[in-house]
């Protein structure tokens, strides 16, 4: 833990921790030419059972050759969209785009064909790789319909398709890799679009690959860990902060279709994962797989999680039940994506309630959403940071670029949060999440840590609803311990121990689960929809 007092609420770079200028490709050969027997990805199928698997030596053989392909048929800087669930493939795919200096963009498997045919437009893509099925999602078909009068996209390629993936546009002449620097735009990521469309935030090799290493040392990843990957490669946390990670350290990587608690759990006995990033509504599901089927979590390190409130009985359950460290974080896609995380001996209300230190080589401060001024110690504000990680840009929207970063390179975040003197990040809601009662702010991730600790909720979501008097009113959907059923009495008087009443949530709403975004998040917004339209009952 870095050893600082601040006297503002500004936390600046830490140099301990140097920023590398290599490409993406470059560090593969590095890593390849350093561990080329170590396994590099082992691909775990539906069943929980080990499928393919790929040394270093061969992780870069394969790519090379694929870039050589994607090489003779498109020129550096073109996009191509990979729209597929976790396989070796995604991952061939990325490191081929890398060396080939080819612009990825990454697809949600469960979009839709207005969903997919935006991302295909705005990207300005040329080539659609992609799968024919997942989860019943028809995408072949979707893809069809997306494509339909699309006058940019020069090849649509099955990834299962090895002979049209190997294609040599000219086989007599032999294709070469283009010189590719670091600074150059190495992927699109599209935003989760709560709001209006989707902005294509653009990550170059230098963003990507430092922000995974940092991440990777502070968690303590080494070459001999095992990092269970089942974030979804098309979210910066399954390809950039999990499948980077693990190249820097040379480490192998468990690739996996989607997250099941039970297989996780076998899988962690049987091979020895040391670490992985999970939302605490997958911890939730593992600790009650282990209370059914116990199980060796002796191999486990630490695991990292993010995204929403922690409660100290799932903290204090997790590092019972796997003996591990826990430490939580805090970042979004602009930043590639991570800003700051939990040191591994920090206090249990430090992991509860902060999201830690911001990593190396990343500035922080708390700024006022009214005139950008810094703020002091504990005042809330917009959480803002400046480093290395900060995307290039988004993607064809120069407004919303210059909304998101100012002139003196401090992206806006978007989240309301505090520094403490110590240089911790208290994250207390998202700007457009705010609730305004009676012309006060009321931040929700205050009343949903206060509730969370109470022993019959699971989940919490605080929410603001319209309302004629207050301007909103607060209301809070909670996933109750075992589906229980929920008292709100009890939950009301659990408030005012902590709590003022303005602050104290006046609509409860009992749910069995959540609206999550592909990469876990909770949607708030859906919630509001759900309620104003009465699916939850009457109003």
């Amino acid at each position: 833990m870095y050893n600082i007092s601040l006297k503002t609420a500004y936390f600046p770079a830490q140099t301990d921790a140097e920023i590398h200028d290599i490409t993406i490709g470059n560090l593969l050969r590095k890593i390849a030419a350093k561990y080329p027997d170590a396994i590099a990805v082992q691909e775990i199928d539906n069943s929980g059972l080990n499928a393919r698997a790929y040394t270093y030596a061969e992780l870069l053989t394969q790519s090379e050759q694929l870039a050589l392909a994607l090489s003779s048929r498109f020129q550096l800087g073109e996009k191509i969209v990979v729209w597929a669930p976790n396989q070796p493939e995604w991952i061939l795919m990325e490191y081929a785009c890398a060396l080939a200096g080819l612009v990825l963009v990454t697809a949600n498997p469960s979009f839709q064909a207005k969903e997919l045919r935006y991302v295909l437009e705005q990207s300005g893509a040329v080539a659609l790789f992609y799968v024919a099925e997942f989860r019943g999602n028809p995408m072949a078909g979707i893809a069809g319909e997306a494509l339909a009068r699309n006058e940019h996209i020069r090849e649509q390629v099955l990834l299962t398709d090895q002979a049209a993936m190997l294609h040599q546009a000219n086989p007599d002449q032999a294709a070469t890799l283009p010189m590719v620097c670091p600074q150059d735009a190495a992927q699109i990521q599209y935003t989760s679009g709560t709001t209006g469309f989707p902005k294509g935030a653009t990550l170059s090799h230098r963003n990507l690959h430092n922000n995974a290493r940092l991440f990777a040392d502070r968690v303590g990843v080494n070459q001999q860990s095992v990092w269970a990957n089942f974030m979804p490669l098309f979210h910066t946390a399954g390809c950039a902060t999990g499948t980077l990670g693990c190249l820097q350290a040379g480490c192998r990587m468990l690739l996996i279709r989607q997250f099941n608690a039970d297989s996780l759990a076998e899988l962690i006995e049987r091979e020895g994962v040391t670490t992985f990033f999970a939302v605490p509504t997958m911890l939730v599901a593992l600790l009650e797989s282990l209370a059914k089927t116990p199980r060796d979590m002796t191999s486990m390190h630490s695991i990292t999680s993010g995204g929403a409130p922690v409660a100290p009985d799932l903290v204090r359950h997790v590092k019972a039940q796997l003996g591990c460290h826990f430490q939580s974080a805090f970042g979004q896609t602009e930043s590639s994506p991570m800003i700051s995380l939990n040191h591994p001996d920090v206090s249990l209300d430090e992991i509860c309630t902060s999201a830690g230190q911001p990593l190396p080589q990343c500035e922080v401060s708390i700024r006022s959403p009214e005139d950008n001024s810094a703020l002091g110690i504990g005042e809330v504000g917009e959480i803002c940071t400046r480093s290395y990680a900060v995307m290039l840009g988004y993607h064809a929207n120069e407004a919303a670029t210059q909304a998101a970063i100012d002139t003196e390179g401090w992206l806006h975040t978007g989240d309301w949060g505090k520094l403490d003197e110590k240089g911790f990040i208290r994250v207390t809601g998202r700007l457009k999440d705010m609730i305004i009662r009676g012309g006060e702010n009321r931040f929700p991730a205050e009343i949903e840590y206060v509730l969370i600790t109470h022993d019959s909720v699971a989940e919490v979501a605080v929410v603001g609803l319209p309302d004629e008097k207050w301007g909103e009113i607060i209301a809070a959907f909670v996933r109750t311990e075992n589906n229980q059923p929920l008292d709100d009495q009890a939950l009301h008087a659990h408030c005012r121990e902590y709590l003022s009443a303005q602050k104290t949530p006046t609509d409860w709403v009992q749910v069995e689960s959540f609206p999550l975004t592909g990469s876990g998040k909770m949607q708030k917004f859906v919630l509001r929809e759900r309620y104003l339209a009465r699916e939850y009952g009457e109003i």
